[in-house]
């Protein structure tokens, strides 16, 4: 009699998670409550779905980290792969070395993305991609012979990665607190288009350009001849979900032609679809980024892949005056992930992906937007496939919550505890669902919402 197979035994959730906490140390993690609690473990994947090892379906409403875009269980991805292994599994582009896939995928996201960026620099995640910008950006002004140029602007709330590097740059301080002193001390935040706690009387138009002049007034404070770069996201999901009047980033671009400071537009969780068009660029009028660093989306996280997409100011002058550039990484344009990327392109044009979110997003606002009406809600902003629910304790003030009363974290508990995953962003209930999400699948995650909100209000002793 043959003996089953360990695959095919039950799932020993208690003994996963004994594992879990004796080996297993986890990205942004309260250790101490992980190894009270114990990790919830997934075991499988299916369309907008993941399942526990305890058999529960969860609507990913997160997408993973905002990365699963055209869903989980997609074969097509994995026999991509598989073929790629097959023929090249490996091949390094350093020492004037390059390999097929690399060159094909090249050319494509030059296809798709705005007109002048039309160099790529490969990578393997969006912190390293980041990472890479810093580096283009100092050598480019070396290169330019304006090495005064240092200074680096970011947003406040902004995540562009955890390393050292693409940590110090983002505005989130609890990044800052993690290391005891920043590395780079030219990085400087200015304050995010965030309407709704920062706007005050001004129409979300005028507060836009209002917003985008806190850039320009940082500017003038360091010095117009000293400032490199400003790095934002389209829209900040990381940040709580932060969705820009439209009148804010052509203003933006404007300041830094005007300044002549080199505009990197962080498409690695809005591109490839979020916002309703291929890369927020498009849908919030940003015409020619100089940088714009890809991952996530890119493969639709069945592969670790990012890119940089270099314009053509900075890649003539790498080219035509600089020597080695002495940057890279092992992974960079791996094969594998080339062809999974190449190939998930391929099921985004095909099955018009893209066109499903622009078609349903006014959809999943509008019957979001039926929340506003709970006690618990005072703000609720959507834009594509990304939504914030904000809970106040005061409506009329847009006064939050005591963040160490932990209402969010409450609210997405209750929220899990009914099947579905949203990120609780202090009190900021972050959606960010796969692209494939039908208006039946919204109405279902809205419902949950609701009912997730409705539990945190008795809880609070307000229903």
């Amino acid at each position: 009699m043959a003996t089953k197979k360990a695959t095919e035994q039950p799932l020993d959730t208690a003994a996963l998670q004994a594992l879990d906490n004796a080996h297993y140390l986890h990205p942004f993690t309260d250790y101490r409550e992980l190894h009270s609690e114990g990790a919830r473990v997934q075991a499988r994947g299916e369309g907008i779905y993941v399942w526990d090892t305890d058999g529960r379906r969860i609507i990913d409403g997160l997408a993973g980290l905002c990365c699963v875009n055209i869903g989980y269980g997609r074969r097509e991805l994995g026999q991509a792969a598989a073929r790629q292994m097959d023929q090249l599994s490996f091949s390094h582009s350093f020492f004037k070395t390059s390999h097929v896939t690399a060159i094909q995928l090249a050319e494509q996201l030059v296809e798709i993305t705005p007109e002048g960026l039309n160099h790529v620099f490969y990578a393997a995640s969006g912190s390293e991609a980041n990472d890479t910008c810093l580096k283009l950006i100092h050598r480019y002004w070396h290169l330019a012979g304006r090495p005064e140029k240092r200074a680096v602007i970011a947003l406040e709330n902004s995540y562009h990665g955890s390393t050292i590097a693409a940590g110090g740059l983002s505005g989130l301080p609890p990044l800052h607190e993690s290391i005891p002193y920043l590395p780079l001390s030219d990085v400087h935040w200015v304050g995010s288009p965030y309407w709704y706690l920062k706007g005050g009387d001004q129409t979300p138009d005028d507060f836009g350009l209002t917003a985008a002049s806190w850039l320009e007034q940082k500017i003038l404070e360091l010095g117009a001849d000293n400032v490199a770069a400003f790095f934002g996201e389209p829209m900040q999901g990381a940040g709580g979900a932060i969705i820009p009047p439209d009148t804010y980033w052509p203003e933006i671009e404007r300041i830094c032609r005007k300044y002549d400071v080199l505009l990197v537009v962080d498409e690695v969780g809005m591109g490839f679809g979020r916002t309703g068009a291929w890369f927020g660029c498009e849908t919030f009028g940003i015409t020619a980024p100089d940088l714009m660093p890809l991952a996530k989306g890119v493969t639709s996280a069945y592969f670790p892949l990012s890119a940089v997409m270099v314009g053509d100011r900075i890649a003539t002058m790498l080219i035509d005056k600089g020597d080695e550039f002495h940057h890279g990484f092992t992974y960079s344009g791996h094969p594998v992930g080339c062809a999974v990327a190449l190939e998930n392109i391929r099921i985004l044009r095909d099955e018009k992906i893209v066109e499903n979110v622009a078609e349903l997003a006014p959809y999943l606002a509008s019957s979001l937007a039926t929340l506003a009406d709970h006690p618990l809600v005072g703000d609720v902003r959507a834009r594509g496939y990304l939504a914030g629910i904000q809970l106040v304790e005061d409506k009329g003030k847009r006064g939050l919550y005591d963040p160490a009363r932990r209402v969010g974290e409450h609210c997405s508990a209750e929220a899990l505890s009914r099947g579905l995953a949203l990120r609780a962003i202090g009190d900021t209930m972050a959606l960010m669902p796969p692209l494939i999400t039908t208006a039946a699948q919204i109405d279902e995650i809205v419902a949950i919402v609701r009912e997730a909100l409705d539990a945190t209000a008795r809880w609070l002793g307000k229903m």
